[in-house]
Protein backbone atom coordinates (compact mmCIF):
# COMPACT_ATOMS: atom_id res chain seq x y z
CA UNK A 1 0.00 0.00 0.00
CA UNK A 2 1.19 3.24 -0.64
CA UNK A 3 1.79 5.62 2.22
CA UNK A 4 0.67 8.54 0.21
CA UNK A 5 -3.51 6.85 0.60
CA UNK A 6 -3.16 7.88 4.34
CA UNK A 7 -3.93 11.76 2.81
CA UNK A 8 -7.51 10.26 1.44
CA UNK A 9 -8.25 9.82 5.02
CA UNK A 10 -8.32 13.32 6.19
CA UNK A 11 -12.39 13.59 5.66
CA UNK A 12 -13.06 10.38 7.84
CA UNK A 13 -13.89 12.59 11.12
CA UNK A 14 -16.24 14.55 9.84
CA UNK A 15 -17.98 11.61 7.92
CA UNK A 16 -18.21 9.86 11.28
CA UNK A 17 -19.65 12.63 13.56
CA UNK A 18 -22.02 13.32 11.09
CA UNK A 19 -22.79 8.99 10.71
CA UNK A 20 -22.84 9.12 14.43
CA UNK A 21 -25.19 11.70 15.84
CA UNK A 22 -27.41 11.18 12.74
CA UNK A 23 -27.92 7.44 13.51
CA UNK A 24 -27.92 8.79 17.41
CA UNK A 25 -30.83 10.79 16.42
CA UNK A 26 -32.89 7.88 14.68
CA UNK A 27 -32.35 5.30 17.55
CA UNK A 28 -33.39 7.75 20.03
CA UNK A 29 -36.33 9.29 18.58
CA UNK A 30 -34.79 12.43 19.26
CA UNK A 31 -34.02 15.58 17.19
CA UNK A 32 -30.14 15.51 16.52
CA UNK A 33 -30.23 18.99 18.10
CA UNK A 34 -31.57 17.39 21.35
CA UNK A 35 -28.42 15.10 21.47
CA UNK A 36 -25.87 17.74 20.73
CA UNK A 37 -24.33 17.47 24.52
CA UNK A 38 -22.90 14.19 23.30
CA UNK A 39 -20.42 15.81 21.29
CA UNK A 40 -17.32 15.02 23.68
CA UNK A 41 -17.99 11.66 24.58
CA UNK A 42 -18.67 10.81 20.67
CA UNK A 43 -15.15 13.08 20.25
CA UNK A 44 -13.44 10.22 22.52
CA UNK A 45 -14.66 7.66 20.62
CA UNK A 46 -14.08 9.02 17.45
CA UNK A 47 -10.84 9.72 18.52
CA UNK A 48 -9.81 5.97 19.18
CA UNK A 49 -11.32 5.43 15.87
CA UNK A 50 -9.16 7.27 14.12
CA UNK A 51 -5.98 6.42 16.23
CA UNK A 52 -6.74 2.60 15.35
CA UNK A 53 -7.15 3.47 11.32
CA UNK A 54 -4.30 5.72 11.32
CA UNK A 55 -2.15 3.62 13.30
CA UNK A 56 -2.82 0.34 11.11
CA UNK A 57 -3.32 1.95 7.68
CA UNK A 58 0.16 3.58 8.43
CA UNK A 59 1.15 0.01 9.42
CA UNK A 60 0.42 -1.52 6.08
CA UNK A 61 2.59 1.14 4.69
CA UNK A 62 5.61 0.42 6.36
CA UNK A 63 5.30 2.73 9.02
CA UNK A 64 5.31 3.10 12.52
CA UNK A 65 2.61 5.83 14.51
CA UNK A 66 5.84 7.67 15.68
CA UNK A 67 7.43 7.77 12.01
CA UNK A 68 3.91 8.63 10.50
CA UNK A 69 4.40 12.06 12.49
CA UNK A 70 8.11 12.19 12.39
CA UNK A 71 8.65 12.25 16.65
CA UNK A 72 11.79 12.38 17.31
CA UNK A 73 13.42 12.04 21.25
CA UNK A 74 15.21 15.06 22.18
CA UNK A 75 14.28 17.38 19.74
CA UNK A 76 11.73 19.39 21.78
CA UNK A 77 12.69 22.28 23.84
CA UNK A 78 10.63 23.63 26.76
CA UNK A 79 10.52 26.86 25.03
CA UNK A 80 8.78 25.38 21.81
CA UNK A 81 5.78 23.84 24.04
CA UNK A 82 5.58 27.14 25.99
CA UNK A 83 5.07 29.08 22.66
CA UNK A 84 2.76 27.29 21.06
CA UNK A 85 0.72 26.27 24.06
CA UNK A 86 0.74 30.26 23.90
CA UNK A 87 0.00 30.75 20.34
CA UNK A 88 -2.68 27.96 20.58
CA UNK A 89 -4.22 29.96 23.48
CA UNK A 90 -4.58 33.58 22.16
CA UNK A 91 -4.95 32.38 18.25
CA UNK A 92 -7.49 29.69 19.42
CA UNK A 93 -9.61 32.34 21.65
CA UNK A 94 -9.19 35.02 18.88
CA UNK A 95 -10.48 32.70 15.85
CA UNK A 96 -13.76 31.48 18.43
CA UNK A 97 -14.54 35.59 19.02
CA UNK A 98 -13.89 36.84 15.97
CA UNK A 99 -16.05 33.80 14.56
CA UNK A 100 -18.95 34.56 16.87
CA UNK A 101 -19.33 37.94 16.03
CA UNK A 102 -19.01 37.74 12.20
CA UNK A 103 -21.93 34.80 12.38
CA UNK A 104 -23.89 35.85 15.81
CA UNK A 105 -22.38 39.83 16.14
CA UNK A 106 -21.64 38.93 19.57
CA UNK A 107 -18.42 39.07 21.24
CA UNK A 108 -17.68 37.30 23.16
CA UNK A 109 -20.27 34.48 21.65
CA UNK A 110 -20.17 30.81 23.85
CA UNK A 111 -22.70 27.80 22.04
CA UNK A 112 -24.08 26.57 25.14
CA UNK A 113 -24.42 22.72 24.14
CA UNK A 114 -20.48 22.49 24.05
CA UNK A 115 -20.69 22.92 28.12
CA UNK A 116 -24.45 21.24 28.02
CA UNK A 117 -24.02 18.83 30.98
CA UNK A 118 -23.87 14.94 30.64
CA UNK A 119 -24.11 11.85 32.67
CA UNK A 120 -21.59 12.52 35.65
CA UNK A 121 -20.12 9.47 35.42
CA UNK A 122 -19.14 9.97 31.30
CA UNK A 123 -18.05 13.27 32.25
CA UNK A 124 -15.27 12.17 34.71
CA UNK A 125 -14.31 9.78 32.04
CA UNK A 126 -13.97 12.08 29.92
CA UNK A 127 -12.31 14.98 31.80
CA UNK A 128 -9.55 12.33 31.18
CA UNK A 129 -9.15 10.44 27.93
CA UNK A 130 -10.38 13.41 26.03
CA UNK A 131 -7.36 15.52 26.44
CA UNK A 132 -5.49 12.52 26.09
CA UNK A 133 -7.00 11.43 22.77
CA UNK A 134 -7.27 14.34 20.75
CA UNK A 135 -3.81 15.09 20.02
CA UNK A 136 -3.16 11.52 18.94
CA UNK A 137 -6.01 11.16 16.78
CA UNK A 138 -6.37 14.30 15.62
CA UNK A 139 -2.80 15.41 15.00
CA UNK A 140 -1.78 11.89 13.72
CA UNK A 141 -4.15 12.53 11.07
CA UNK A 142 -3.65 15.80 9.66
CA UNK A 143 -0.17 16.37 10.26
CA UNK A 144 1.60 13.26 9.62
CA UNK A 145 -1.59 11.99 7.10
CA UNK A 146 -1.87 15.14 5.95
CA UNK A 147 1.12 17.70 5.77
CA UNK A 148 3.45 14.75 5.60
CA UNK A 149 2.39 13.28 2.67
CA UNK A 150 0.77 16.25 0.41
CA UNK A 151 4.18 17.10 -2.05
CA UNK A 152 3.36 20.48 -2.65
CA UNK A 153 4.03 23.09 0.40
CA UNK A 154 0.74 25.42 -0.46
CA UNK A 155 -1.57 22.29 -0.61
CA UNK A 156 0.26 20.50 2.23
CA UNK A 157 -0.34 23.34 4.30
CA UNK A 158 -4.17 24.45 3.60
CA UNK A 159 -6.08 21.13 2.21
CA UNK A 160 -5.26 19.63 6.15
CA UNK A 161 -5.59 23.11 7.85
CA UNK A 162 -9.19 22.58 5.87
CA UNK A 163 -10.20 19.34 6.85
CA UNK A 164 -8.83 19.87 10.33
CA UNK A 165 -11.05 23.20 11.27
CA UNK A 166 -14.23 21.67 8.97
CA UNK A 167 -14.44 18.46 11.11
CA UNK A 168 -14.92 21.08 13.86
CA UNK A 169 -18.54 22.16 11.82
CA UNK A 170 -19.96 18.42 12.52
CA UNK A 171 -19.08 18.52 16.85
CA UNK A 172 -21.95 18.24 17.06
CA UNK A 173 -23.44 17.92 14.11
CA UNK A 174 -26.47 20.43 14.00
CA UNK A 175 -28.67 21.17 11.15
CA UNK A 176 -27.84 24.94 10.99
CA UNK A 177 -25.95 26.37 8.16
CA UNK A 178 -24.74 29.48 10.40
CA UNK A 179 -23.58 26.91 13.21
CA UNK A 180 -21.40 24.72 10.79
CA UNK A 181 -19.76 27.97 9.72
CA UNK A 182 -19.26 29.54 12.90
CA UNK A 183 -17.54 26.41 13.79
CA UNK A 184 -14.83 26.09 10.75
CA UNK A 185 -14.05 29.67 11.20
CA UNK A 186 -13.51 29.77 14.90
CA UNK A 187 -10.58 26.90 14.24
CA UNK A 188 -9.45 27.64 10.89
CA UNK A 189 -6.86 30.55 12.08
CA UNK A 190 -5.56 28.07 14.46
CA UNK A 191 -5.33 24.80 12.40
CA UNK A 192 -3.28 26.52 9.79
CA UNK A 193 -0.57 27.42 12.11
CA UNK A 194 -0.13 23.91 13.06
CA UNK A 195 0.21 22.75 9.82
CA UNK A 196 2.22 25.85 8.94
CA UNK A 197 4.07 25.08 12.09
CA UNK A 198 4.52 21.53 11.63
CA UNK A 199 5.27 21.76 7.71
CA UNK A 200 8.37 24.19 9.10
CA UNK A 201 9.38 22.13 12.15
CA UNK A 202 8.28 18.59 11.15
CA UNK A 203 8.30 17.95 15.05
CA UNK A 204 4.79 17.47 16.37
CA UNK A 205 5.35 16.81 20.12
CA UNK A 206 4.88 21.21 20.82
CA UNK A 207 1.17 21.05 19.00
CA UNK A 208 0.38 17.87 20.27
CA UNK A 209 0.95 18.68 23.91
CA UNK A 210 -0.58 22.20 23.51
CA UNK A 211 -3.66 20.29 21.74
CA UNK A 212 -4.34 18.46 24.69
CA UNK A 213 -3.65 20.94 27.49
CA UNK A 214 -6.04 23.20 25.57
CA UNK A 215 -8.45 20.08 25.41
CA UNK A 216 -8.74 20.66 29.72
CA UNK A 217 -10.69 24.17 29.69
CA UNK A 218 -13.55 22.25 27.73
CA UNK A 219 -13.88 19.36 29.40
CA UNK A 220 -13.37 21.17 33.29
CA UNK A 221 -16.36 23.32 31.83
CA UNK A 222 -19.05 19.93 31.33
CA UNK A 223 -17.14 18.37 34.25
CA UNK A 224 -18.74 21.64 36.16
CA UNK A 225 -21.96 21.47 34.36
CA UNK A 226 -22.29 17.81 34.75
CA UNK A 227 -21.80 17.77 38.85
CA UNK A 228 -23.93 20.92 39.26
CA UNK A 229 -26.70 21.17 36.71
CA UNK A 230 -27.64 24.25 37.86
CA UNK A 231 -24.15 26.35 37.34
CA UNK A 232 -24.87 25.32 33.17
CA UNK A 233 -28.49 27.50 34.12
CA UNK A 234 -27.15 30.39 35.45
CA UNK A 235 -24.23 30.44 33.01
CA UNK A 236 -26.81 30.19 29.96
CA UNK A 237 -28.62 33.26 31.35
CA UNK A 238 -25.45 35.34 31.89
Amino acid sequence: MNKNRLKFLLPIRCIMFVLIFTIGAFVTKQNISDISNWWSPVATIVNVITFLLIFFTAKKSGLSYRGLINHQKGKTKISQILLMAFLTLVIGTGGMYLSGFICYGIIPYSAPMMIAPIHPVLAVLNFILLPLTVPFAEDGLYLGGGVNQIKNKFAAIFVPAFFYAVQHSFIPTLLDTRFIIYRFLSFLPLTIIFCWYYYKKRNPLPIMIAHGVIEIASVVMILATSLNPELYKIMCNI
